[in-house]
């Protein structure tokens, strides 16, 4: 275990302030497809499968770098690594620009895809400063840079009104390179670093992985975070074509989605230290369910034969209540995200960086998996809320998943 007797809170909030500012940077570069991409769309007039792989590609490589870079923050520590991962990723946002084939967006947006690694180092520098009866509220707090998802959805919109897509992928390099440069000057050495723990070895990292648990984590957070990423860039395509918003309008309503996702993590984080993050995970599945499934309605006309003739009604989510609708899921979905990494802490002590960065892997790749899908199902189905179809059909297959393993751990601890 880690000593960190000696860290002062000063100490702890500065760590924390800086990570959680950094990955807030990060994460809205991540997702920064989800407003100019509708422009790439219109430009390069890419059916709704392309544009569902552009918006997944960057978050491929977001979600498989996790695992490689959580390893590398316990060896060489999240303030040398963090700058170093901002300011390669702003080279690719800046070659952005440079492009205009299909093909080669895809190149660069599977490099630019390095800014969602940024989380795993978050979570391995935060962690190091806090006690494990803090961590889930730290970790909660720092959660909150998926508030950058909000920050792209509210802002960029309007930096491509006036500065065009390319101009506003400048900004954002720009916006990177500031930041890693700010963090390396304000940041502190690791903890482990400067308290010269005992090292440990890539395989002793890496040991965990056969936990079963492991898996079941990723699994959640594929939910709680990977559908959160894919429709935080999915929701201003679908506001655009559902309902006939301009591109700010629809940025700003996915922004409202995007907000508390990404601002209740602390809260999340903080329900978890109190009342466990197994009575979290049921809250956001159960409490998701109903959501999909209205949500995953679509519009319908009805003819009913009744008693002195056809009856004719129509049943259609308004865009109020679809508002509504995502705002509260999107808030869900911020309690699964803490309390996913309320467990990894918990049962995980000395392996937060690889086990933390597995479930990050898997659960980023949901945000790589479910654009491609969403897309699919657009071009195969022509049903617009088939999307939420897919999802509402996946909260229910973790719900059963996870309450069976709760009462299979129940009866062995029983016995």
């Amino acid at each position: 275990m880690i000593d960190i007797s000696k860290v002062t809170k000063g100490e702890q909030y500065r760590a924390l302030g800086l990570s959680t500012f950094a990955f807030t940077v990060c994460f809205a570069v991540w997702t920064i497809f989800s407003v100019i991409g509708v422009k790439i769309q219109q430009e390069l007039g890419l059916n709704d499968t392309q544009l569902g792989l552009l918006l997944a590609t960057p978050v491929l490589i977001g979600s498989i770098s996790r695992l490689f870079l959580g390893i590398l923050a316990e060896k060489i520590g999240g303030r040398v690594l963090f700058p170093l991962q901002m300011l390669t990723t702003s080279v690719a946002v800046w070659m952005l620009t440079t492009v205009h084939t299909y093909e080669m967006l895809l190149v660069v947006a599977f490099c630019l895809g390095l800014a969602g690694g940024s989380f795993i180092i978050g979570v391995s520098y935060v962690s190091r400063w806090f006690p494990a009866k803090h961590q889930g509220s730290a970790l909660g707090i720092f959660g909150v840079g998926n508030v950058g998802a909000a920050v792209t959805n509210f802002a960029a919109p309007f930096l491509v009104v006036g500065f065009g897509w390319e101009g506003t992928a400048k900004i954002y390099a720009v916006v990177l390179v500031i930041t890693a440069i700010l963090f390396y000057i304000l940041a502190k050495p690791d903890p482990q670093q400067s308290m010269n723990a005992p090292k440990v070895t890539i395989k002793e990292q890496l040991a965990p992985l056969k936990d079963i648990r492991v898996w079941r984590f990723s699994a959640y957070y594929f939910f709680s975070f990977g559908a959160f990423v894919a429709l935080a860039s999915f929701l201003p395509r679908y506001y655009v074509g559902v309902y006939g918003l301009e591109l700010t309008t629809a940025g700003v309503l996915a922004g409202l989605y995007s907000l508390p996702g990404s601002v209740f993590r602390a809260l999340g984080g903080w329900m978890s230290d109190r009342k466990g993050a197994r009575f979290v995970s049921y809250l956001t599945f159960l409490a998701s369910m109903p959501i999909l499934f209205i949500m995953s309605y679509p519009g319908s006309h009805f003819i009913v034969n009744g008693m002195n003739g056809p009856i004719e009604f129509d049943i259609d989510v308004s865009l109020t209540l679809f508002v509504i609708l995502s705002i509260g899921l999107g808030f869900l979905m911020s309690l699964g995200k803490a309390a996913v990494f309320k467990f990894i802490p918990l049962y995980y002590p000395n392996h937060v960086g690889s086990v933390g960065g597995l479930v990050g892997m898997i659960g980023g790749l949901g945000g790589f998996f479910l654009p491609i899908s969403f897309g699919f199902l657009l071009d195969t189905t022509g049903i617009w809320t088939a999307p939420f179809m897919l999802l509402f059909v996946l909260v229910g297959i973790l719900t059963v998943w996870m309450h069976f393993a709760i009462l299979s751990m129940d009866r062995s601890v029983s016995v």
